[in-house]
């Protein structure tokens, strides 16, 4: 294994709990799960449980990067990992994952150690039933959108200890990566504080606070259809699919990729199997895509925008509670960031939104202009 900086800060401490607050590529979560690797293999019979706020999350995140370091040090056996419990066997020892919406395993078995990767997702209330079942060691980490329970409830007591990590602490991050961070320094100086420099940053900016994850989308749902946002290089293209139930708008996260062409597009929709009947909407930028897709027999419209589409969208969107499945990661990553640009002073300007963290957004917004506009519903800040 190869360790970076962080690794050994954070090996040294041996407080009750550890928190690991950083920058994206600050290999903070990576060099955690190496640290649990050597725990589990010195410390034979324990049970070490490694938790986010849904499994879907964890297999995009923690649990992916766990198996990589395995996977890259040759010492990966297939044997040892039981995939239907999600958890791996180190001699006598056990890696388990699990999400804390998991119920049975929040309020199960004791465990040794516990690892909670972006803490700052779940509640204190559930963070403390987890404290309560865990003997020895907590390891915490999160990127610091702003302040929440960990820097209220939790560094205030004695038996803590607190490190700061940045993409600077990772010798081995690729150029292109570093250079795609420090970009962001002027262009966007409330992310690069957040995800580059690890400090606490700011969510009076955001431009939803109308919205919760839930388990599944209604099949019963009304008015169903989906918004398509198309990207390539760089951007990834989203296909969502919305509808109404109840008077809430519910979204699920079908596609989110890029190098896709037209072609990879409509085999993707083959994929899904939803009714060829089913309207798509999509951005009228790309009419050569939208008439290739349509010819490849989906019912793909472009969406009619007008002047301040953008804002009429998000006016629209700003009238339901938005329910968002659990495994739509991207889009639910989108609601947490997506915010109003600032100016030189700092100062949010609530008319425009920053042109990133809207993809998925991009395409609920299409369908919101297109199919949601004219109902009257009760505004999501009545029900407060």
């Amino acid at each position: 294994m190869k360790f970076t900086s962080v690794f050994w800060k954070i090996a040294q401490l041996k407080n009750r709990i550890i928190v690991s607050q950083g920058g994206s590529s600050s290999s903070k979560t990576y060099s955690i799960l190496q640290l649990l690797y050597l725990i589990a293999e010195k410390k034979q019979g324990c049970l070490i449980s490694i938790v986010s706020e849904s499994l879907p999350h964890l297999k995009r995140g923690a649990m992916r990067d766990f198996f990589k370091i395995l996977m890259e040090a040759g010492i990966y056996k297939e044997s040892d990992h039981n995939k239907t419990n999600c958890s791996y066997n180190i001699g006598k020892s056990t890696i388990e994952f699990f999400g804390a919406d998991n119920a049975d395993k929040m309020r199960g078995a004791r465990r040794d150690y516990l690892f909670i990767n972006e803490c700052n997702n779940i509640s204190y209330e559930t963070f403390s039933q987890l404290e309560i079942r865990t003997r020895n060691r907590i390891y915490l980490d999160f990127n610091p959108v702003s302040s929440f329970w960990v820097h209220d409830q939790v560094l205030n007591r004695e038996a803590v200890e607190f490190i700061v990590s940045t993409y600077r602490d990772n010798q081995f991050l690729e150029s292109s990566i570093i250079a795609a961070i420090e970009a962001r320094r002027i262009t966007d100086p409330n992310w690069y504080k957040i995800y580059g420099m690890g400090e606490i940053g700011s969510n009076e900016g955001v431009v939803f606070i109308n919205w919760s994850i839930v388990d599944k989308f209604p099949e019963d749902s009304q008015k169903q259809c989906m918004g398509l946002d198309f990207g390539y290089t760089i951007d990834p293209t989203a296909l969502i699919h919305c509808g109404i139930y109840n008077g809430e708008l519910y979204v699920d996260e079908k596609i989110f990729q890029t190098h896709l062409t037209n072609s990879d597009i409509i085999n993707k929709f083959k994929e899904l199997y939803f009714h060829p009947s089913m309207e798509i909407f999509a951005d009228s930028a790309e009419p050569k895509s939208i008439d290739e897709i349509h010819r490849g027999g989906y019912n793909v419209k472009p969406v009619h925008k007008g002047a301040d589409s953008i804002m009429n969208g998000i006016d629209i969107m700003k009238r339901y509670k938005i329910n968002i499945t659990k495994t739509s990661l991207n889009l639910i990553k989108e609601f947490r960031n997506y915010s109003w640009q600032q100016d030189k002073d700092g100062k949010w300007i609530s008319k425009k939104p920053a042109d990133i963290y809207n993809h998925g957004i991009d395409s609920i917004r299409y369908c919101a202009l297109m199919k949601y506009g004219n109902k009257q519903v009760k505004s999501f800040v009545d029900t407060l």
